[in-house]
């Protein structure tokens, strides 16, 4: 892959979404049901806006495949647990930092004076536990297959040079479980998957193989741009189409059918899987996760500290666990856009930039009517056949959103960080209805800025490869 334009380009787009709609035929509404498993395919397609350039027939569902979101909080309250001990160095991801548990974050916890810190690779880690030999330095080990070597290189590390004050709370995960639970699950009908491209480059595409030989649904590993999202549900269409269901590799460029060899080696040698182990949403599920093995047991902070280890339950009002099953979307969510933001979440799926429910309030989708309307554009755009690019546009302006249209959100103001890349006033000192913002997304108007300066389109980070798919 030399540019990421190549893998955003419109008139490709356009060519796939016309193959798509071919493929699907006359098939009602939802006739087709694929879950992406990952949430960077989520965020992807709720940032360009995908699902609305897919035939009706066609619905996208999120998956478990969040590495924050699955944790519950029975784990987030045994971090805070070891943060609060005295002598410990306490450190993680930034993303575990803002996760709430029964008594508040690991953000939190440092408010109080706990010595809680943000790394961005374990090794990080371990050089915090060689610069302060005084000090107890636990590592928050979280995350699927793909975080889970740089754990293990960096548990070697320890090992060979003997650094006696370093620990790790492993709680990385695995990806094949929780697929099994959700295909034996009766709450969700499923036509298949848009399997998980990371986790795929360490792994490869044999795992999968039991989807389409014991359920009988077909798999596509897929990359994480816009074609490759579209370009994978064509795929899967054309199996459904020709009578095929196997695991196919559209995300070639990256992954092998045999993964990582040498990563998985090094994940035998450290880790061994855990007997059970719970996830948020689908409760326990049988050899899912991954603890340090005996030889690595001196590293093991689950053997060094007493823990409370308690099963925790979420908040009555948060519906995390549905929204990671794909039984709802983010907006059945009674809490979603109002008591839980990403300024103020109550369950993990609004703190992840993978979350689903972060995916669809950053980008927009923070009511079922918002969703529609971010689509209405490429709808319009299609026009009748034959229909010239300037009455496209002249549609276009037609249905611009204006801030009194009734039955939509009520209006609210911005305040600081009210969101990624949301403008916060309109170029003469006021702040914007939501709704607005919400409308130069999916149709870029030519507002002026500060200064009379024209500001770009899309600016309220937008649906650029919808803007390009839809412009006339």
């Amino acid at each position: 892959m030399k540019f990421a334009d190549e893998f955003r380009d419109p008139a490709a787009a356009r060519a796939l979404v016309k193959s798509i709609t071919e493929l699907a035929g006359d098939a009602g509404a939802g006739a087709y049901k694929f879950m992406e498993v990952c949430g960077g395919h989520t965020h992807t397609i709720y940032r360009h806006g995908l699902e609305h350039l897919l035939p009706p027939s066609i619905e996208l569902v999120h998956g478990p495949g969040c590495p924050v979101c699955v944790i519950p909080m029975g784990p987030v309250d045994d971090a805070i647990c070891l943060a609060g001990k005295p002598d410990v160095i306490f450190t993680t991801f930034g993303d575990m930092m803002r996760v709430p548990g029964s008594d508040g974050s690991l953000l939190e916890a440092k408010a109080r004076g706990s010595d809680v810190r943000f790394v961005y690779s374990p090794l990080d880690a371990l050089k915090i536990a060689v610069d302060n030999p005084g000090k107890q330095v636990v590592y928050f080990a979280v995350g699927f297959e793909t975080t889970a070597p740089s754990t293990a290189v960096t548990l070697t590390r320890a090992k060979e040079l003997g650094v006696p004050n370093f620990s790790v709370f492993c709680n990385h995960v695995t990806i094949v479980p929780p697929m099994k639970a959700i295909l034996d699950s009766p709450d969700l009908r499923l036509d298949g998957f848009i399997g998980p491209g990371h986790v795929s480059t360490v792994v490869g595409n044999r795992p999968y193989r039991f989807v389409p030989e014991v359920y009988g649904k077909p798999i596509v590993v897929a990359g994480f741009e816009p074609l490759d999202i579209l370009q994978s549900i064509y795929m899967l269409l054309a199996q459904i189409r020709e009578g095929r269901c196997e695991v196919e590799n559209q995300y070639s460029r990256v992954v092998r059918d045999e993964g990582n060899p040498a990563a998985l080696a090094l994940l035998a040698e450290v880790f061994e899987l855990r007997p059970h182990f719970e996830w948020r949403g689908l409760g326990f599920i049988s050899q899912s996760a991954l603890k340090l093995n005996s030889g690595y047991a001196e590293f093991d902070a689950e053997l060094r500290y007493s823990m409370p280890a308690l099963r925790v339950a979420d908040p009555k009002a948060c519906q995390c666990g549905e929204v990671l099953k794909g039984v709802i979307k983010p907006w059945e969510c009674k809490v979603f856009g109002t008591a839980c933001t990403p300024e103020t979440p109550i369950g993990t799926c609004m703190v992840s930039p993978e979350g689903a429910c972060a995916a669809y309030y950053n980008f927009g989708r923070l009511h079922r009517d918002t969703a529609t309307l971010v689509g209405l554009p490429a709808v319009v755009a299609r026009g009748l056949p034959g229909q010239s690019g300037h009455r496209r546009a002249a549609a276009l302006r037609q249905v611009r959103l204006q801030p009194e249209s009734p039955g939509l959100l009520r209006p609210r103001r911005l305040g600081r960080a009210a969101g990624a890349g949301v403008d916060r006033g309109d170029g003469r000192g006021r702040h914007v209805d939501r709704r607005q913002v919400l409308w130069r997304v999916a149709v870029p108007v030519r507002a002026r800025g500060p200064g009379g300066h024209r500001r770009p389109p899309g600016r309220a980070g937008g649906t650029g490869l919808l803007d390009g798919i839809v412009s006339p």
